[in-house]
C-alpha cells in the first residue's frame, strides 16, 4: 500500500510535472519544510481551485456550497428529513454553526424543522417542495461544472486520485 508521500509519484509516473510547480504557485521562495507540508498545501490548494466554479454556480442561486450540502443530504431522507446532528455527520465540510445555516434555510422557505415525536430534545429537518425544485434546477448545472471543472484528467488518473484520497483519509487505518 502506498504511502501519501508518493501521490504526486502515482499521479504523474515521471515525477516531472509536479516538481516545484506548488512553489511557483503561492511564489515560495524557500523549499517545503517536508514533503508532507507540500502534500497538504497541494491539496488544499487543489480543493481552493476545483471548488470554485462550483461555488460560483451556486451562488447565482443564493447558496453556499454547505447550504447546498444540507439540501442535498435532506433530499436523499425525504420525505422524513434527519435530526440536526446526523446532517453534521453527513456533511463533507464540518460546519461548526448548522442552526444558523439550518436558519437561513429555513427563512427561505426550503426545509422546516420539527421537535422529534419520540424526544422532544432531537430538532428534526426535512426539505421543502421548493427546496427539492431548487436542487433539481441546480442538478444539471451543477452535474456539468463538475465535469467541467476535472474534464482534463482521464478517468483512470482520476481514479488513482480517488484511491489515495480515501488511503488518506483512512489515517492509515
Amino acid at each position: 500500500m502506498p504511502c501519501i508521500v508518493s501521490i504526486f509519484a502515482m499521479i504523474d509516473p515521471g515525477g516531472v510535472a509536479m516538481a516545484g510547480k506548488l512553489r511557483r504557485e503561492i511564489r515560495q521562495k524557500r523549499p517545503f519544510a517536508s514533503v508532507q507540508e507540500e502534500v497538504l498545501l497541494s491539496i488544499a490548494r487543489a480543493a481552493d481551485h476545483t471548488s470554485v466554479p462550483l461555488t460560483d454556480v451556486l451562488r447565482d442561486s443564493g447558496l453556499s456550497p454547505s447550504q447546498y450540502n444540507v439540501l442535498r443530504i435532506l433530499r436523499g431522507s425525504a420525505p422524513d428529513g434527519l435530526p440536526c446532528g446526523e446532517i453534521a455527520e453527513r456533511m463533507v465540510r464540518r460546519d461548526p454553526d448548522l442552526t444558523r445555516l439550518l436558519d437561513r434555510l429555513d427563512a427561505r422557505g426550503l426545509v422546516v424543522r420539527n421537535r422529534d415525536t419520540r424526544d422532544r430534545r432531537v430538532v428534526r429537518a426535512a426539505i421543502t417542495d421548493a427546496g427539492l425544485k431548487l436542487l433539481a434546477d441546480l442538478d444539471g448545472p451543477v452535474t456539468e461544472t463538475v465535469k467541467r471543472t476535472l474534464a482534463h484528467m482521464p478517468v483512470s488518473r482520476l481514479r488513482t486520485l480517488i484511491d489515495l484520497l480515501e488511503e488518506l483519509r483512512s489515517g492509515g487505518e
